[in-house]
Order: C-alpha cells, then structure tokens, then sequence
C-alpha cells in the first residue's frame, strides 16, 4: 500500500520558482531514504537529489546545486523548491524512496516510484 504522489509542476518563466511536493503513505521516512528524479524528453532518467534520513546528509547533482531544495513536514510530504528555474530543468520529476541510503545525489536501490509531475519552463 505504499504510494507517492507528486504535484506542483506546471509551467513557470524562467528565472522562476516552483514548489514540488511528494505525498507518502504507507511507509515512514525512518525507514526509507528519498530521493527526486527528472527525465527529459530523450533523455535518460537521472537523480537530482538524495536525502538521507539517518544522517541528515543532503546530496544534489551539480546542475541543481545552489537552486533546488529538499525539505519535509510532519504530514509526510516531501518538497522539492526549484528557485532560478532555467529552460534546461523542464523535466517530468519523479520522487521515489529507496532502501540502504544514498548512492551520491541518487538513491542506492529504489523501492517505490512516484508516477511524476511535469515541469515546463517557458517565457
């Protein structure tokens, strides 16, 4: 029964700020690291950052570095803040959880899949 499901990507000017949010049920942060993935047309999917519940660390792939942001609430909501958007970032994005940590910037084996939310950056 464990599921995650993201909103908040729509399109937005470049130079913008979106705000993702990954809703998860059905299992606990305690025992699952998470992570953010995009996958742009043609493209292959690719890690954008990791988060390691055990330790704190966060990890970001160097194209987000300084741009995107993870953070949590007490509702179980997982949020990704993507500020200074640039046309390269319009992506489908994907939040997943994953078991044994963080590899780097992605997840060292996903167990869960979120089914995405696409982002458009546009003028």
């Amino acid at each position: 029964q464990a599921q995650l499901v993201e909103s908040g990507g729509i399109l937005v000017q470049p130079g913008g700020s979106l705000r993702l949010s990954c809703s998860v049920s059905g299992l606990s942060f305690d025992d699952y690291a998470m992570g953010w993935f995009r996958q742009a047309p043609g493209k292959e999917r690719e890690g954008v950052q990791c988060i390691n519940w055990r330790s704190g660390n966060r990890y970001y792939a160097d194209s987000v570095k300084g741009r995107f942001s993870v953070s949590r609430d007490n509702t179980n909501t997982l949020y990704l803040q993507m500020d200074s958007l640039k046309p390269e970032d319009p992506a489908m994005y994907y939040c997943a959880a994953g078991l044994y940590g963080c590899a780097g910037f992605t997840l060292r084996k996903v167990a869960y899949w979120g089914q995405g939310t696409q982002v458009t950056v546009s003028s």
